[in-house]
């Protein structure tokens, strides 16, 4: 949680507005808040590096040094973060890290910065450095050691690196470093195949903390008059692109879908509101791009410092929330805390008020049990729920509510895997309604029979087809009475494959009929999303 000035300010940024930005964090209540750093983008270097090979600051643009900015902001409990480019130039033009790594990032320690982020511009493939997924895995992989410690380099190699004794005084610090990894969003849409990207969003979970997976949220400056819901345009593709990836995140490793834009003129207040709400409920990273003097005393404001939804935000399991229903205007998504509250949240992407009653069963949530619902916006209860959630949502507005269980000192009310399988590529819903209408991939439609649950032995049941099962059969998938055997019985794996047991194949999507094919990792036709807690298989192998 803090704040980046590239949306908001992209090349212009200075000492001052870090200065200024950081008295606000605190007189605002911010900091209190949870929003905690101060992160550099790009454009704080010079054209050169120092004759040493060291990155330089731009004296004009920060006159007392990055060294005294990290100090100063340090003493106000705000942690500097800064930015490099993996690639032999920054996206900016500026010198790039590419050979540097070591260097850049045992400067960023000595100058006590805490947060490092390391874009993905200029790199490139040949025949003698690889593909370029290969290149870039072993740049941002040279980047994890670097931060991590675990590289001791002859400290002759290069003038201006530190001595062996030093590097390793600095190592526990350096090791404290957050990495933040851009190295996904340079494949997303780079070609119709998507297996490398997901690849990709494999291995960054092993070498970073956070990664950015697709498309820039859109900048302040791009205010096309034409257009005017451009803004609301790019940040919902990037929440589609986020619901398609739950499986990558835990605890330790979160999914980055960009930055908050709360000043954005091209976006009115409910839709900033609902940037905010969303990314709270995928437990992502809330990193403000925005003039925040400016909004101090806004409406803005008091929705950034919501105490409630930011807790559901930084609730520990670290769950992103996944889909529980989705129809041409409404979205459900829910997820678990770790006090037992069962978080839904309600988008409506449609043009006019709606209004939807909510099958408990759909959240996952048991039908002989009462409930007490919570609204984080309104801090409204209601007690004595069963059934039904029935909620009433603004256009453009997302709303945001906790279930807990009443009298369930016995563990009565457990909480089952449940929503829709979502066909990443198709963005289509597998839908079973009977052993006789067979299972397809359809139209997202809100409907039981495209509502799924998830046992913890692997089994699939469409909520409308009791004691129903998704069954592998050779060369299709089908429902059949529940039995517990082997063609019953799917693992998810990290790639998004969903395999039977029973046929070693996987669900594949074809002209939206589902069929049984050998699997292929992370093939755009067998990749999958599942509801929130499914257990995955983490290999990465």
């Amino acid at each position: 949680m803090g704040f980046n000035p590239w949306s908001r300010y992209q090349c212009s940024p200075d000492e001052t507005l870090f200065l200024t930005t950081a008295t606000t964090m605190l007189s605002t209540g911010l900091l209190t808040a949870g929003y905690t750093r101060l992160n550099l983008d790009d454009c704080w270097t010079t054209h050169e590096r120092a004759p040493n090979g060291s990155l330089q600051w731009d004296s004009g643009k920060f006159p007392h040094g990055i060294p005294w900015l990290a100090e100063f902001v340090k003493s106000q409990g705000i942690e500097l973060g800064i930015y490099a480019d993996a690639g032999n130039a920054t996206c900016g033009g500026f010198p790039g890290s590419e050979g540097w790594e070591e260097v850049d990032a045992g400067v960023f320690g000595e100058w006590g910065v805490g947060y490092v982020k390391v874009d993905g511009c200029n790199l490139f493939a040949s025949e003698e450095v690889g593909t370029l997924e290969e290149v870039y895995r072993r740049v941002y992989g040279r980047w994890s050691e670097v931060l991590r410690g675990d590289v001791d380099p002859d400290p002759d190699s290069t003038e201006g690196r530190r001595s062996r004794s030093k590097k390793k005084e600095k190592k526990k610090e350096k090791g404290m470093m957050i990495f933040s990894q851009s190295a996904p969003a340079y494949f997303f849409n780079s070609s119709p195949n998507h297996t490398t990207w997901y690849t990709i969003l494999e291995w960054v979970r092993q070498t970073g903390e956070l990664a950015r997976h697709s498309t820039d949220i859109l900048v302040y400056a791009d205010q096309d008059q034409s257009s005017p819901s451009k803004a609301w345009t790019s940040i919902m593709h990037n929440y589609h692109t986020n619901t398609l990836l739950a499986r990558y995140q835990a605890p330790g490793f979160y999914n980055d879908p960009d930055f908050l834009i709360p000043d954005h003129p091209g976006l009115t207040l409910a839709e900033k509101r609902t940037q905010f709400t969303l990314w709270a409920s995928f437990s992502a990273p809330l990193i403000i791009s925005a003039d925040l003097p400016a909004l101090v005393g806004t409406e803005e404001m008091q929705f950034l410092l919501n105490s409630e939804v930011i807790a559901v935000d930084q609730d520990v399991l670290a769950q992103q929330a996944t889909l529980a229903s989705r129809d041409a205007e409404v979205d459900v998504l829910t997820r678990s805390l770790v006090d037992g509250r069962r978080v839904v949240t309600v988008l409506n992407r449609g043009a006019d008020r709606v209004r939807r009653a909510i099958p408990l069963e759909w959240l996952g949530l048991h039908l002989g049990c009462k409930f007490r619902v919570r609204d984080l916006w309104t801090g409204v209860e209601q007690g004595d729920v069963r059934g039904v959630l029935v909620v009433e949502v603004a256009s453009h507005a997302t709303e945001m509510y906790t279930l807990m269980p009443e009298g369930d000192e016995h563990g009565d009310c457990p909480v089952e895997s449940t929503g829709i399988v979502l066909h990443a590529a198709s963005e289509g819903c597998l839908t079973g309604g009977s052993a006789i209408s067979g299972v397809k991939i359809e139209t997202c439609r809100a409907t039981a029979d495209q509502i799924w649950q998830v046992s913890r032995l692997g089994e699939l049941r469409p909520l409308a087809a009791s004691g129903l099962c998704l069954t592998g059969e050779a060369g299709k998938a089908s429902l059949r009475r529940c039995s517990g055997g082997e063609d019953q019985r799917w693992s998810y794996a990290i790639s998004g494959n969903l395999q039977n047991e029973f046929t070693g194949s996987c669900l594949t999507e074809s002209e939206g009929e589902s069929e049984m094919k050998p699997c292929v990792r992370a093939a755009d036709s067998q990749v999958f999303a599942l509801p929130a807690a499914t257990a995955v298989d983490q290999s990465t192998d």
